[in-house]
């Protein structure tokens, strides 16, 4: 407050106030119907949280009050705990009230236990929890969300008198009962509802198109409840056409009261995933504003602030809070540069409360359902994300579709969970089976890419450039295994076995006098009769090949006496790109120690590059090096690992001719440099 500048934002802020205000009213109202409340506890949850978030928030531009995804959560339970037609939960402080007061206390405690559970959280410092909710999955949340409050907002359009249902397939029965329903629709709330949407829509448009010359967007829910109110009222809806109105409002505040535990212990499971989709939603609103007028928000403290505004909000009997997008841009758009407007709305909010809420007691329940769906334009857009999702990244598709499916049927509470278990399960599945590679050096350079997507590369007669991109640990390190097998050709640990066994072999010919050693290498003396095989045992096949006892080199790659057979290896050089690799695990680990052992133990050199700092001291904290592996293997470069296995097997031709060349050149630039 010390630093508001009062000359140049204070005018700004007043305007953005009262626009906020007016409009935080009307949408207090609606989303009361959609929290199964009487409309006038809506002015509550637009009045108490803003007041708190003025002290306690990071945002300048947020608008605090009801939001219509979590007003719909509020109202599975309360319909849930007290149905409309049938008795309420046996829950002892529901004794002696009527059933709107039964309803108002399941929705503040709710509020409450959902309040506490994001101050908790910010105690905890754990505000980096949204991380998990990604755009993919909050749009596909939010899109089944606006279809939900569609559907539950079309018996006050319509007229019709059902109760609300809650729970999995809710929007399947409730359309069922809406089309049971449809012969009694009452024609005087459905041509209101529809002149409202029509009007509301246009002037919306109107709104965009021009906002740079408008000074303020036109108030037209504003406009279109006063005038449907002025209507009302001349012409009597509510007797001459049975149409339902907000009825008696709130006259001033109630004394606070306690949460009820038993409410608790019957909603907590409901109120968790509306803690995370209210500070999710409101976090990420709160960021496009701070990005856009360069200023930082603390994620942790915006959990203390909606913790504390809605623990405080609830005592008074304020339902969850959060913030609308629509109501958010109202702010910020008429020119508000603080929260000072927040608590200028708040204010206007009060002034409905204590002086001119009765004005609005003829207004039809119906317009509030058709400003609430005029307001779900935003969200219902979303489906226009698929073909761009389709076409650019078919997990995140899926990611959408099963959130959208799953919220839609099973319930927004279930849907969230289903959606982020899908989520989760496409990172497990996206680095559980990487998309590895074989990398090639561009001619004349000192890049490597996939061979694949290049036709002017060399690749090095004898070298294999493996690319592992994703972190390796124990539920992908098999998948990593045999992929290299793929890559090289060839299963090092078969090809070791077979050597052994032919290693055997040779050695028991050698003692029966069936071979002897000539010039030219080993020679069959005379044809063996024995064809037993030496199955005594099949143990050690796998360690260090032993020449021990046979007196020359055995040459793998030329022919074997005596119809000896041993897979070829045409590779001497491996190397094994951590450009990537972010982490191992101790699983991981031993899985590619016996992988590089394998295959230095049939004579071919192993390099690993760009391997990461803290890797390698994790390496040598679990004892990864022995007299087999050692951290000469490591190279800073894969071209430092190229120009080193050239220099070791100097016949390349032109390859090494260009690879030697653009090492002196850069070795040439980093010297002028």
């Amino acid at each position: 407050m010390k630093n508001y500048n009062i000359k140049e934002w204070l005018l700004g802020d007043i305007v953005s106030g009262i626009s906020t205000g007016l409009v935080a009213v009307l949408q207090g109202l609606a989303f009361s119907l959609l929290a199964s409340l009487p409309p006038g506890y809506g002015l509550y949850t637009a009045f108490f949280p803003a007041i708190i978030y003025f002290f306690l928030g990071t945002s300048r531009h947020l608008s605090v009050g009801a939001f219509p995804i979590l007003s719909l959560m509020v109202g599975a339970v309360v319909t849930r705990l007290v149905p409309d037609d049938g008795p309420p939960a046996n829950i002892t402080g529901f004794e002696g009230l009527s059933m709107e007061q039964q309803r108002v206390l399941v929705a503040s405690s709710v509020t409450f236990v959902m309040g506490a559970f994001q101050l908790i959280m910010g105690l905890l410092q754990v505000g980096f929890i949204v991380m998990y909710l990604s755009e993919t999955l909050v749009s596909g949340f939010t899109t089944a969300a606006a279809v939900h409050i569609l559907v539950s907002q079309l018996r006050f359009v319509l007229g019709l008198d059902f109760p609300g249902i809650n729970g999995p397939l809710a929007i399947v029965y409730t359309l069922e009962n809406v089309f049971n329903e449809i012969t009694n629709t009452n024609v005087a709330d459905l041509v209101t509802s529809i002149v409202i949407m029509a009007l509301v829509l246009i002037v919306k448009e109107i709104n965009d198109r021009f906002k740079s010359k408008l000074p303020v967007p036109i108030p037209i829910e504003v406009i279109m409840t006063v005038i449907a109110c002025g209507i009302s009222y001349a012409f009597n809806f509510e007797k001459r056409f049975n149409v339902v109105v907000v009825g008696e409002m709130v006259d001033g505040y109630e004394s606070p009261t306690a949460p009820n535990l038993e409410v608790i212990k019957e909603s907590a499971v409901e109120a968790f995933p509306m803690a995370i989709v209210g500070f999710a939603v409101a976090f990420s609103v709160a960021k496009i504003y701070s990005v856009k007028h360069d200023y930082t928000i603390d994620g942790n403290q915006e959990l203390l602030a909606f913790g504390v505004s809605n623990m405080f909000g609830a005592s008074f009997r304020s339902f969850a809070a959060s913030t609308a997008l629509s109501r958010t841009a109202i702010q910020e758009s008429t020119g508000g540069k603080t929260q000072i407007a927040g608590v200028l709305s708040a204010m206007m909010v009060l002034i409905v409360i204590v002086a001119v809420g009765f004005l609005l007691e003829p207004l039809p329940r119906s317009v509030l359902g058709a400003l609430v769906i005029v307001n779900l334009k935003g969200m219902l857009m979303q489906f226009r994300e698929l073909p761009f999702l389709w076409k650019n990244d078919r997990t995140d598709f899926v990611t959408w579709v099963v959130t959208f499916l799953a919220s839609l049927f099973l319930g927004l509470d279930l849907g969230l969970a289903v959606g982020l278990g899908a989520e989760l399960f496409t990172v497990v599945c996206r680095t559980q089976f990487p998309r590895c590679s074989l990398l090639a050096n561009i001619t004349g350079t000192d890049i490597y890419r996939d061979r694949k997507d290049y036709s002017s590369i060399y690749e090095p007669d004898g070298v294999k450039i493996f690319k592992i991109p994703s972190p390796i640990f124990f539920a992908n390190i098999d998948f990593f295994r045999d992929k290299l097998v793929q890559a090289v050709g060839f299963s090092p640990l078969k090809v070791l076995k077979k050597r052994n066994k032919a290693l055997r072999k040779i050695r028991k010919m050698l003692r029966n006098g069936e071979l002897e050693v000539s010039d030219r290498g080993l020679k069959v003396r005379e044809p063996s009769t024995d064809t037993s095989e030496d199955n005594n045992s099949m143990e050690g096949l796998d360690q260090p090949i032993d020449f021990s006892g046979i007196p020359i080199q055995v040459n793998w790659n030329t022919e074997l006496p005596a119809n000896i057979s041993v897979p070829p290896v045409n590779i001497h050089s491996l190397v094994l790109d951590f450009s990537a690799v972010s982490f191992l695990d101790i699983s991981a680990l031993k899985g590619l120690k016996a992988t590089l052992k394998e295959f230095l133990r049939i004579e071919v050199d192993v390099y690993i590059v760009s391997c990461d700092v803290y890797i390698m001291e994790k390496l040598h904290q679990c004892s990864f090096f022995d007299d087999e592996i050692k951290t000469s293997i490591f190279y800073p470069t894969l071209h430092d690992a190229m120009l080193h296995i050239l220099e070791t097997h100097p016949d390349h031709g032109e390859l090494e001719k260009d690879i030697d060349l653009n090492y002196e050149v850069i070795q040439r630039d980093s010297i002028t440099v």
